[in-house]
């Protein structure tokens, strides 16, 4: 089907507040795009031409040190927009960004959000909103970095896909990973190495078990305060399934 533009536009709290006739007007002068996974939608320190909305799927801003290891930022999926910063300072992009999912982003040029953004105050309040809650994330992720050792950041990522995808089952949290090791390692800021002897550590432990790319919490208060960094009880969680 072809994408309602219109409508991936609505979605967003940058232009949600638009009426119809704008939303049209501005849906006529975006540009569609289709990313594979891991297709890369811009590079850090590159000139921004203006920013994307994301209408189906997921992108990733990362940043990546002269060795090539990868640190995600943050993930925005469906209904949020990415790359705000340069269009509003004038300059280059500040990560990079790519698909985690096959992606359709629409591309909206920077004098076409700037000149709307004169005529309707209501998006620069958007804009900060957006553009705040990324400080306030960043804040979290310099804190979970610095403090917080592998086996709490792994923990902490599982407990936030248990809570967005995962589903009640027998006593259990049940969810899918679509991950790799590798894109693990990434989110939590480490090498893949170090999440699959962490993985380990925590299946010995009980606080998750692992059937490809299931994973099951047994009991999420336990895991919640491994990510908190409280001491366990030794044998806690009840008996391991095989």
């Amino acid at each position: 089907m072809p994408l309602d533009k219109v409508a991936a536009l609505r979605k967003t709290t940058l232009f949600g507040s638009l009426d119809e006739d704008t939303l049209r007007a501005l849906a006529e002068r975006a540009v569609e795009r289709t990313l594979a996974p891991g297709e890369v939608l811009f590079l850090e320190g590159e000139r921004a031409a203006g920013l994307y909305v994301i209408a189906e799927g997921a992108v990733r801003a990362y940043r990546t040190n002269r060795g090539g290891r990868e640190q995600v930022v943050h993930v925005e999926e469906a209904g949020a927009t990415i790359a705000e910063v340069p269009v509003f300072d004038g300059g280059g992009y500040p990560s990079s960004a790519a698909a985690e999912v096959p992606t359709v982003v629409l591309s909206i040029a920077r004098d076409d959000v700037v000149r709307l953004s004169a005529e309707r105050p209501a998006i620069l309040l958007a804009a900060l909103r957006v553009m705040a809650q990324r400080l306030r994330h960043c804040a979290a992720l310099v804190e979970t970095l610095s403090l917080h050792e592998v086996g709490q950041r792994l923990a902490q990522f599982f407990l936030e896909e248990a809570r967005a995808h995962g589903r009640r089952q027998s006593g259990e949290l049940v969810f899918e990973v679509s991950l790799s090791r590798e894109q693990m390692a990434a989110r939590v800021g480490t090498v893949r190495e170090v999440v699959s002897r962490a993985i380990s550590r925590m299946e010995k432990d009980r606080l998750i078990q692992i059937e490809g790319r299931r994973v099951r919490v047994p009991d999420e208060s336990r895991l919640l305060e491994y990510a908190r960094g409280s001491r366990l009880s030794p044998g806690a969680g009840g008996p391991r399934r095989g």
